[in-house]
């Protein structure tokens, strides 16, 4: 993407080839998606990790009357966070598009449409168990307080679907996971749990690995469901930085004309101005002449440059009356199939998580939220599939550094929160990657394209399938997973480890402002460590191969981003369309091509973060750029002790493949920092000898 004003730099471009194939249903009436789950519909756990608008709510309907009517399952629980969400699940006419049965829930069994307290709702949960109906739709906060009343042992041979699974959390504190913990412990339940960010803001783990290793995995990425699209061709991401106030710039990356969900800051946030009230106003009275509002639907009729008339959702007003009317407005039928109904939605908490709004084209939100996965359901919003729709975007806008208000801290944390953000969603829009060891005598993989050089027995081979989206890469020295959650891990999981590492703030501040931090420091050190501290029922050999895997997809994510665009800022990720060429295939082809052979020392010699330095150097001033630099490095740290025995570790790993210990003196920048790890520890030894 292209842009004309100097502080607007997309991190994230993405094109997609629009063939179809994952709108298209067979037999059964089932989507892509929705069939791979099905075909996996004998499990008792499921886990079903799959993007918004891909059809998990559907997937659920036909895996649960399956086990209705052939599993011997009495009953069908589905938990959603959000009273709205629960419309996703009612009745549902299956048998006319070639399904066996109907999806039916009785009014009174959707609690998420009845009124009253929590307390009620519970007596109707234990209703439920004790009528002859089967399936009840439920709050996450309905079912947590059920099962506390109830007991686990009331839900035996019930299905428990858990929608929005990254709710989840293996923190003792969270509710919904101890009690899920409790009901594969009993193991008298089946359970289908299904999210499109299998990730927490907070890096918790969703679940406790030992729970997870119970659980058969369907993934469906995000690759898959865009470039089976029929009409949305092209993704932007991009974080935009703002000096003063964000309701003075946000025309910057606003336009009237593009259907937008505005989401403002918070009122605790920095980027606030305490008043949420005259924002929403400042942003109405820019976009232009105010013309009152729709008597039917509450909405606000301001007419733009040009004389046209546009129609304004405000969701942030404080009237419930006002705003239900509007909210209420926002989920009639016509929402859904006129795209001009509404232009722009003005929110605050409302509009995220299941909103379901196809004709958004824009996702602007206004300093950084919550959480990563926060972001990610936000993205989702944009992303769905309609008539006439060719292009989305999500903008994060962030107000820059400054010195003179006294929150450095907080803004250079914002500012790493985004890169993360950002660096994760060119990880999740990627096709997936499958690396295997090169090895003598090995070939071309079936189904695969090896470009016009083709396969090379020789030197570096990448192949790429374009139906599945997927990469086959040869990479020497590659440690193989040999348990059966490694391998699972590095087949399905890879996203998760990533999320983990760009969330470490060590990492992130060291390798994008640190000059002297060797790239070995954050690909070996830094997230051998995560993997340790995630992982820590794998072996050594298991958690070295999942870091390698792991780095791998990172690293070749950004050096494919960079060989295959010269947009001379964000950079892209993804297919782009040139003719027929795809650029980011096309970019991982062309680095891996030019070195003799891929490696894993030489993936592990790229700093992850070099080229969104590139990006946030084009995207902020250059003062507030010295700000942030200068926060870090303010607090930079010594060598730590936890990282003087990890490197000493690959110290040992580089004694056994050359013979002799890492020299303090070595020319060689990770040799040195292996060699200052030992001496750290002999240090140590020896302070504690003589005390």
């Amino acid at each position: 993407m292209k842009t004309n004003d100097s502080t607007a730099v997309p991190s994230v471009s993405v094109s997609y080839a629009r063939n179809g194939s994952s709108k298209k249903s067979n037999e059964l009436g089932m989507r892509v998606m929705q069939e791979r789950a099905y075909e996996k519909r004998g499990e008792q756990y499921l886990l079903i990790k799959s993007p918004p608008a891909s059809g998990k709510s559907r997937a659920l309907m036909f895996i649960a009357l399956d086990k209705l009517h052939n599993q011997g399952i009495k009953k069908a629980l589905v938990v959603v966070p959000e009273k709205s969400i629960g419309a996703s699940f009612n009745n549902e006419s299956l048998i006319e598009h070639g399904f066996y049965w109907d999806w039916l829930v009785e009014p009174k069994w959707n609690l998420c449409n009845a009124p009253g307290e929590e307390g009620g709702k519970v007596k109707s949960v234990k209703a439920f168990l004790g009528s002859d109906d089967r399936v009840l739709v439920c709050t996450h906060a309905t079912f947590r307080f059920a099962v506390d009343q109830c007991g686990v042992a009331a839900f035996d041979d019930c299905l428990i679907a858990v929608d929005e699974f990254h709710h989840v959390s293996a923190n003792p504190d969270n509710k919904l996971g101890y009690h899920l913990g409790a009901f594969v412990a009993r193991d008298k339940v089946h359970i289908v749990a299904m999210t499109g960010s299998y990730f927490r803001g907070d890096a918790v783990a969703v679940l406790a690995p030992e729970d997870e290793a119970n659980f058969e995995t369907v993934t469906y990425t995000y690759y898959e469901q865009l470039n089976g699209y029929e009409y949305l061709k092209t993704l932007d991401i991009g974080y935009y930085f703002y000096s003063g106030s964000y309701a003075d710039d946000i025309l910057k990356v606003l336009k009237p004309t593009e259907k937008t969900i505005i989401h403002i800051p918070n009122v605790n946030s920095r980027e606030s101005t305490k008043d949420k009230i005259k924002e929403v106003e400042h942003i109405i009275d820019s976009l232009g002449d105010w013309r009152g509002t729709d008597p039917d639907t509450g909405f606000h009729l301001v007419e733009i440059t040009g004389g046209k008339v546009i129609k304004i959702a405000d969701l942030v007003e404080d009237d419930a009356a006002k705003r239900e009317k509007v909210s209420s407005a926002l989920r009639q039928p016509e929402a859904k199939t006129n795209r001009d109904y509404v232009d722009i939605i003005i929110a605050l908490g409302m509009a995220k998580e299941g909103f379901d709004w196809v004709w958004c084209e824009h996702a602007l939100t206004v300093g950084y939220r919550s959480s990563l996965t926060e972001i990610i359901q936000i993205i989702g919003r944009a992303t769905r599939d309609a008539e006439g729709k060719t292009h989305a975007r999500f903008t994060n806008l962030i107000a820059e550094p400054d010195a003179e208000e006294g929150a450095v801290t907080d803004a250079v944390n914002d500012t790493l929160k985004a890169i993360a953000a950002s660096l994760l969603m060119e990880q999740v829009l990627a096709p997936k990657f499958n690396f295997t060891p090169k090895r003598k005598g090995s070939g071309p993989v079936e189904g695969y394209d090896y470009g016009e050089e083709g396969y090379n027995p020789n030197g570096t081979n990448v192949g790429f399938n374009e139906s599945t989206g997927q990469f086959q890469i040869e990479i020497s020295g590659l440690a193989e997973p040999k348990g059966k959650d490694a391998k699972r891990i590095c087949q399905e999981d890879l996203n998760e480890v990533i999320t983990a590492f760009v969330q470490d703030k060590n990492a992130l501040e060291r390798g994008l402002f640190d000059t002297e931090t060797v790239p070995e420091e954050l690909t070996q050190v830094r997230m051998g460590k995560i993997v340790k501290d995630k992982y820590p029922e794998l072996d050594d050999q298991d958690q070295e191969a999942v870091r390698q895997h792991a780095i791998a997809a990172l690293n070749l994510t950004q050096k494919g981003k960079e060989e295959g665009t010269d947009t001379g800022g964000g950079g892209s990720v993804g297919p782009e369309e040139s003719g027929s060429s795809r650029a980011f295939v096309d970019g991982v082809r062309k680095y891996a091509m030019n070195v003799t052979e891929l490696d894993v020392d030489l993936i592990d010699k790229i700093n992850p973060f070099s080229e969104a330095y590139a990006i946030l150097a084009k995207a902020m001033t250059e003062e507030s750029l010295k700000q942030v630099a200068a926060a870090i490095a303010g607090k930079k740290i010594s060598l730590t002790e936890e990282e003087a025995r990890e490197l000493a570790t690959r110290a040992v790993k580089f004694k056994n493949d050359r013979g002799r210990l890492p020299e303090l003196t070595a020319a060689d920048p990770w040799e040195k920092r292996m060699a200052e790890g030992i001496a750290f520890l002999q240090r140590k030894v020896a302070e504690q000898n003589n005390g």
